[in-house]
């Protein structure tokens, strides 16, 4: 094994510069393509968000008992999820694994941030960095399991 895959897409060094390299394989996209793949995960990160929890901000209160709940339904958290892990999915096949978790994470969670900020109780950014770490854990987990699913089939990521 000359040449370790290290999740971003790239081969290491030693292989890079082998015959292969002289070749011309192709190794993934460069440049601007991988700039490109690297934005539209961020914008589909941002998006799952916006669609499924930035719209409601209504809680919900018991009548019977008066206990505050919300604001977002458990089918929103889980709908969000679940677009996110797709999200992951398809940007670790399209850019790698370390790139597809940064990317996501900090869009995911600059959108959330840029909601939240509007909270009159100050504490939004310790919530800002509580979805930093949650989106960065799953994302990390789902990115992993892609990754190797990936070379378990013989396929590259990106």
């Amino acid at each position: 094994m000359a040449a370790a895959d290290d999740g971003s897409g790239a081969a290491g060094a030693a292989g890079a510069a082998g015959a292969a390299g002289a070749a011309g394989a192709a190794r993934g996209p460069t440049g601007g393509a991988r700039a490109v793949r690297a934005v539209l995960v961020a914008v589909l990160a941002a998006a799952c968000w916006f669609a499924w929890l930035a719209w409601d901000t209504t809680y919900q209160v018991d009548p019977a008992t008066g206990a505050a709940s919300g604001p977002y339904e458990a089918w929103q958290v889980l709908g969000c999820a679940l677009s996110l892990a797709v999200v992951v999915v398809l940007g670790t096949v399209a850019l790698g694994a370390r790139a597809t978790v940064v990317v996501t994470t900090l869009a995911f969670a600059v959108a959330w941030s840029v909601t939240a900020s509007t909270d009159e109780t100050g504490l939004w950014m310790v919530g800002a960095l509580l979805v930093l770490v949650g989106v960065a854990v799953g994302s990390t987990a789902v990115a992993a399991v892609t990754a190797a699913v990936l070379r378990r089939r013989g396929t590259r990521a990106a």
